[in-house]
């Protein structure tokens, strides 16, 4: 379960509060719908902490106490805002919101469990090496459910975020098969025979299923057109090869320090995620 939720759950086990919601949006605003924020009487926490600072959030706390205060012994009602991002609340978006307040308690809290909890991408990663790890610490404040593959015994680190599973597969190659539909797939262990075993498997996986949403292959070009003239030996098309994104990471970060290298490939895949509407969607 996301931090932040667990947060606010905790919390409400303890004492009632107003759930403030983004709703619907319009224009240009400061958090996307769906964005929470939960105000108790002496705190608040919510999704990445906030529904979009400034005023706005001020305001919206403000209200959520006073219902707060005035909550007897029968929760109030919830009801809805329209809010103008105009000057008058210091925010020049320009857009407008509706923010959804919702008194709740602990009774609610089962329910909220669920329908709080994120829509996380699938995310396969293979190799638990320097980048791995550095991608894997990038990756635990996001909506990425990982998969962390490795043929090797004992290169995995403990006390692992919540979202990302370990799995020893040997050969590497046969954990392709049992990848979740719709999964990003990024391929970087420690032997390039092995990167193109994965590599292989995934495209064949696209031949016969055309599921999974993004495969990411590190290391530079000369290494991809030596990948490239070897899948082709193996039957794979330029189509299908043009299927693979190698090397990964946006274009002009060229340093090789594996945190820089996990902000890069991350932010292309946010990129990804973002092009189709906050969900990887198939091709």
């Amino acid at each position: 379960m996301p931090r932040e939720l667990e947060t606010f759950l905790l919390h409400l086990s303890r004492s009632r509060a107003v759930l403030v919601t983004v709703e619907q949006t319009r224009g240009s605003v400061p958090r996307e719908g769906g964005a929470w924020m939960a105000v108790f009487p002496d705190a608040t926490c919510g999704e990445t902490g906030t529904i979009g600072g400034g005023h706005l959030e001020w305001k919206a706390t403000q209200q959520a106490r006073q219902a707060l205060a005035n909550w007897a012994d029968t929760a109030p009602p919830a009801w809805r805002e329209s809010v103008a991002l105009g000057p008058s609340l210091g925010q020049c978006c320009g857009g407008s919101l509706v923010l959804r307040f919702e008194p709740v308690d602990v009774s609610h809290m089962e329910h909220l469990r669920e329908r709080l909890r994120p829509v996380h991408t699938p995310l396969a990663l293979f190799g638990g090496g320097h980048v791995g790890r550095a991608i894997v610490q990038a990756l635990e404040p996001l909506p990425f459910d990982v998969r962390w593959i490795d043929s090797r015994d004992g290169v995995f680190p403990p006390n692992l975020p919540a979202q990302v599973t370990t799995e020893h597969s040997d050969p590497v190659h046969a954990a392709v098969r049992d990848v979740p539909a719709g999964a990003c797939v990024l391929i970087m262990s420690f032997s390039h025979a092995e990167d193109l075993d994965v590599a292989a498997a995934c495209l064949l996986r696209q031949r016969e299923r055309n599921d999974l949403a993004f495969i990411g292959l590190i290391g530079s070009r000369t290494k991809w057109a030596t990948f490239c003239h070897r899948l082709s030996e193996r039957g794979f098309t330029a189509a299908e090869l043009a299927r693979v994104t190698s090397p990964i990471g946006l274009p002009g970060i060229q340093s090789k320090v594996p945190a820089v290298i996990a902000a890069s490939v991350v932010a292309q895949l946010l990129l990804a995620v973002s092009a189709n509407g906050g969900a990887v969607k198939l091709p």
